[in-house]
């Protein structure tokens, strides 16, 4: 049996940005970002991030499909629309 994974965005009010990222250890891994623990430059601009949102996946397969799709939108507003509108990430888990 495959472990859950998570994809998570998380949003800073200092710089106004959101970052998306998956984990099976979602609730660790704002704590890496936070602490500056990550190889990932853009978090490391800033240690106020919150979970934003959290959607559940069966795998990291699963995850990666929906955290790819995510980015390609390249838009604050869908990232927004996707905590506004559960339906949407609905129709992201049958990717």
């Amino acid at each position: 049996m495959s472990m859950k994974h998570y994809v998570y965005i998380l949003y800073s009010s200092s710089i106004l940005k959101y970052y998306i990222g998956e984990s099976a250890f979602p609730v660790e891994r704002l704590i890496e970002h936070n602490e500056g623990r990550r190889q990932k430059a853009f978090t490391k601009q800033t240690s106020d991030w919150q979970t934003f949102l959290l959607i559940e996946c069966d795998n990291r397969a699963k995850a990666l499909k929906i955290e790819k799709k995510i980015k390609s939108m390249k838009s604050t507003k869908y990232i927004q629309n996707l905590k506004k509108y559960p339906e949407m990430v609905d129709k992201l888990q049958l990717l």
